[in-house]
């Protein structure tokens, strides 16, 4: 396909055959992030390593994979997608098995870098290539369907994860990925079209990518080890202060080169720059839930990590169902509508979230759960579609790693929230008060964040159509 092509010329099934072949990658990368996650314990006994140690294992990754989003969507746009995204894959499935044969931490920290880097390869660009082979009033449903696969893989992760450490070895948790990964290569490089660059002539931007990718570690790595280091702790303060210089240096840079890296008129569509904000303030939300939750269920009411996983799989599942049909209804109706709405029941799902205590019956928890699923789920595939089919042909690949970014930088910034929020409650009690203590900041947590989705739900109304 050429870079003016249009989704008609292709066969009627074909689109449908590229979402087969993306949806499989993006079902294979969410169950790779949850079910590493899951297995960390393991792996960590099983190298004799510490808690702050194995935990690069996790950081990596998301360093990695942040700071290279908008690189590598910038060069989907510049060489092809098609062709960024297949080495990622090749990136990915070779990493995966090195990882599984790890013989040392440091050694493992080294090849999950690695995975990192294909997987921004696959975030940056799968929505591009979906935008691009699907016509506007296809699109919603399209971004849906694959949110359904992340979700599917995010709720199968933990428990596939715990029976693969079982039965064989936690080594194993990485070797899945290959018969997955293996298909879904096989299936883009035969079903999704080839194209060229939309925007032949242009250079990279690599002054600005490199400032970009200094600034977003940095801020990344501060908020992720904030709670942990001590917000106020010089590591901390140099990091966050690192981060605001670069970022700043990089805007500078991108508002003065020829050809930058990341056009910043962008923003000035207020449909785009919307829906960008609203992404970070949803994802702000739902990874608060991912941090608070657990402590309530596993320290509060002393339940088993089956029990509480069990439970906490409700939210994933009802996003996996809210998100394909939201996305068909902004098809026809445009996005500010379900955003709206989805942020609305996102913010009544935390608020019950605040209330629950130490004897509240255990049935509320999935019901909350349910709520906080059917808001977000509501909301994301609508938000992605307006925030891609907002940006031009030419910068498709920039907004999907914006868009990748700002769930990334929401992830970051609702764990620091809830975390600051939780840790300082905890701090200031005595032993007698503690266990009361994690109830307070589990609450205080959910209704600062529930405040968040109340904004974001009047960003979401802002909006353009």
């Amino acid at each position: 396909m050429t870079a003016t092509s249009t989704p008609a010329s292709h066969p009627l099934d074909g689109k449908w055959l590229v979402l087969l072949a993306v949806g499989v990658g993006t079902f294979m990368s969410a169950l790779d992030g949850s079910v590493v996650n899951t297995v960390l314990p393991i792996i960590s006994h099983a190298f004799r390593s510490s808690v702050a140690t194995i935990e690069w294992v996790v950081v990596i990754y998301l360093l990695v994979v942040g700071g290279l989003l908008l690189t590598l969507g910038r060069l989907g746009d510049l060489h092809g997608h098609k062709s960024i995204y297949c080495l990622g894959f090749i990136t990915f499935l070779a990493s995966s098995a090195l990882c599984g044969l790890a013989n040392e931490v440091s050694v493992l920290v080294f090849f999950r870098a690695i995975q990192g880097l294909g997987a921004a390869m696959l975030f940056a660009n799968s929505p591009a290539i979906l935008t691009r082979n699907f016509p506007a009033e296809q699109r919603g449903r399209a971004l849906g369907l694959q949110a359904t696969m992340t979700y599917l893989g995010l709720t199968l992760g933990p428990s596939l994860g715990g029976w693969l450490t079982e039965k064989l070895t936690w080594r194993a948790v990485f070797y899945i990925n290959l018969p997955v990964g293996l298909i879904a290569l096989l299936l883009s490089l035969r079903f999704i079209p080839k194209d060229a660059s939309a925007v032949e002539g242009k250079q990279f931007d690599i002054t600005g990518a490199s400032a970009f990718l200094v600034g977003l570690v940095a801020l990344l790595l501060g908020l992720n080890k904030g709670h942990a280091w001590g917000w106020t702790s010089l590591s901390i303060l140099g990091l966050l202060a690192t981060a605001i210089l670069f970022l700043i240096l990089f805007l500078f840079i991108e508002d003065r080169v020829q050809s930058p890296m990341l056009d910043l008129k962008l923003f000035q569509d207020p449909l785009f720059s919307a829906a960008a904000a609203s992404a970070i303030l949803n994802y702000i939300c739902v990874y608060s839930i991912v941090f608070l939750l657990p402590f309530y269920l596993l320290r509060g009411r002393g339940l088993t990590p089956g029990q509480a996983g069990f439970l906490l799989t409700t939210q994933p599942l009802i996003m996996a169902v809210a998100a394909p049909l939201s996305g068909m209804a902004s098809d026809r109706i445009g996005s500010r509508f379900p955003t709206t709405i989805g942020m609305g029941i996102l913010a009544i799902g935390l608020f019950l979230l605040s209330r629950l205590g130490p004897l509240s019956p255990l049935k509320h928890v999935p019901l909350a759960l349910l709520i906080t699923g059917l808001g977000s789920g509501i909301f994301i595939a609508p938000n992605s579609s307006a925030l891609l089919g907002a940006a031009p042909l030419d910068q498709r690949g920039v907004a999907a790693g914006i868009l990748a970014t700002a769930r990334l930088l929401g992830m970051a910034l609702g764990v620091g929230l809830a975390g600051a929020i939780f840790t300082t409650i905890l701090a200031r009690a005595s032993i007698l008060e503690s266990s009361l203590a994690l109830f307070e900041g589990v609450r205080l947590g959910f209704v600062a964040t529930s405040g968040v989705a109340v904004l974001g739900m009047v960003v979401s109304a802002s909006r353009g159509r």
